[in-house]
């Protein structure tokens, strides 16, 4: 693995930019200088990230989310094993 995060990461299973490794290294996300513990998906290239709107679901059980754009910077929690 490398220390360097991918461009795009989603945490929804059915994404096709769903990596369990990754994810279970634990990845941190800062939005325009704020840390963000709710992010579900994010793009350092577009410079946006997925953000959940609270406890809000859609009709098929999925979280509501919006799409903020800004400057994303994203790092791992943990070193590579």
């Amino acid at each position: 693995m490398t220390d360097t995060p991918p461009d795009r990461l989603s945490v929804d299973p059915s994404s096709p930019y769903f990596d369990e490794t990754l994810l279970s290294r634990g990845v941190g996300v800062r939005f325009k200088g704020a840390e963000k513990t709710n992010v579900e998906e994010y793009c350092i290239s577009e410079g946006w990230v997925r953000l959940t709107a609270g406890k809000a679901k859609d009709r098929n059980g999925n979280p509501i989310t919006l799409k903020l754009k800004g400057p994303v910077e994203v790092y791992f929690k943990d070193d590579a094993p």
